[in-house]
């Protein structure tokens, strides 16, 4: 596994329910983490920071040599849609867990995915291209019209966009964007979008084997998010009606079959309100979210993306494809909502979990354990499954007021705000209903 955290340990499971021997890398800070005392092996790979550790990749192929591990499977996140990490896995005769270098390369370039995807015929947001020059980038603007967004070409989680409201902020706005994505990615290409407004934010997770078959798991509705990072996921949507969810899943198939895809894979898009949606971006790797597709479906989305990279075909076809119930998850963060979602640390004096049926908790955390500066805030997912979405919100409500977490400041609180407010209980929050509550303002929600 070259991830850590709570990835790495459902990755461990999932082999280990497989017979699968696994190998845990980790950081000097990890040393304790409980990815490492589950794996089969574990080989240390930096220190603290994640450039010295989870994205060394000459460490983590190296540790893959010296212990013998014929695949490799990168999570989500570091170097799961790193197309030279692919690359270098095939060169070195490793088998990568996820899709082609080719199909990161060419779908992690947003330029270039939207192109593709235009030429399949997929509906993508209006916009254009990487302006060769700040003019250009001005002419194209007022041709798109404002308000409108300026987007990395590279990257993702919300890093280089900007909202540009009218003319008079576009240059700032451009220029800004450009840094923040050349610090981030090395790559400064920014190209432009129209901006809509009152929308959704709907994903269709996809399951593409070798042999070409294809099969969609139907759709999660991601629209709770702050800052581009989701907060809330369910499946399925409540907004999506079953005529919209065959489209959208006719276009996804569409899509993954444009560029020869291949394992678990997710084609994101806003949705209107009047039901027209538009490509935003395909992630060619597993997403955070995906225990609540695995809940609907009954099907195991990590195992399936093993058996597909050993060359195991789908024994399913899209009609065997069931949406049973409703799920939701709720990621818990170690930050307090209170004082500007301020991270914390250390170490956690008390912890219990909730149980029961349908309840799951995605998590890498234990009691004593330190959470180290230097990683992203996630403590786990909290996941339930009931026969409806009010079953589900009352289920979570109270896996939330059963979860315990002492010692650190955590969201859990936050979230069952969230799920009384209205515009939740009934389905209809869009991408800019969590900035607006929290700031009054609108914000880049893509």
């Amino acid at each position: 596994m070259a991830n850590r955290g709570e990835i790495a340990v459902r990755i461990i499971r999932a082999c280990k329910e497989m017979g699968i021997s696994t190998v845990a890398v980790y950081s000097q800070a990890d040393s304790n983490a409980l990815h490492v005392s589950l794996a089969d092996e574990s080989v240390c790979i930096g220190g603290n920071t994640v450039p010295e550790s989870y994205l060394n990749m000459n460490a983590i192929l190296s540790a893959a040599v010296c212990t013998g591990a014929t695949a490799i499977h990168p999570g989500y996140g570091l170097l799961s849609e790193n197309s030279r990490f692919a690359e270098l896995c095939e060169k070195y005769g490793f088998t990568f867990i996820g899709p082609t270098a080719e199909v990161i390369r060419k779908m992690g370039d947003k330029e270039e995915a939207k192109k593709t995807m235009r030429d399949a015929g997929v509906p993508v947001i209006p916009g254009c291209g990487v302006p060769d020059s700040p003019d250009e980038a001005k002419a194209g603007a007022d041709e798109i019209g404002y308000p409108l967004l300026c987007k990395a070409r590279s990257g993702g989680g919300g890093r280089g966009i900007r909202l540009v409201r009218d003319k008079a902020e576009f240059e700032r706005a451009y220029t800004a964007a450009c840094e923040e994505a050349k610090n981030v990615t090395g790559d400064g290409g920014v190209y432009l979008e129209k901006f809509l407004t009152d929308t959704k934010h709907i994903e269709m997770q996809l399951l593409c084997d070798s042999a070409g078959n294809a099969v969609c798991l139907g759709e999660r509705d991601c629209s709770m998010q702050r800052k581009s990072q989701k907060v809330v996921e369910e499946s399925p949507s409540p907004f999506v009606d079953s005529g919209l969810r065959d489209k959208m899943t006719e276009v996804s198939l569409k899509a993954a079959r444009a560029v020869g895809y291949r394992n678990a894979g997710t084609v994101e898009y806003l949705v209107d309100r009047d039901g027209n949606f538009y490509f935003m971006e395909m992630n060619t790797r597993l997403q955070v979210e995906h225990p609540v597709t695995e809940m609907v479906t009954g099907i195991d989305i990590v195992k399936w993306q093993i058996r597909i990279a050993a060359g195991v075909e789908l024994p399913f076809k899209q009609e065997d494809i069931k949406i049973d119930g409703h799920a939701i998850e709720c990621r818990i963060n170690a930050e307090n909502p209170y004082k500007d979602f301020r991270p914390s640390c250390g170490k956690i004096t008390a912890l219990h979990t909730p149980g029961g049926p349908w309840v799951r908790f995605d998590s890498a955390v234990y009691q004593n354990y330190a959470i180290p500066p230097y990683y992203d805030s996630m403590i786990g997912k909290l996941i339930v499954h009931a026969k409806t979405r009010e079953e589900a919100i009352r289920k979570m409500k109270a896996a939330l007021c059963e979860l315990i977490i002492e010692g650190i400041e955590n969201n859990s609180e936050f979230h069952t705000e969230l799920l009384t407010r209205p515009e939740f209980l009934n389905g209809s929050y869009c991408t800019d209903f969590l900035p607006k509550l929290l700031t009054g303002k609108e914000e880049s929600n893509v």
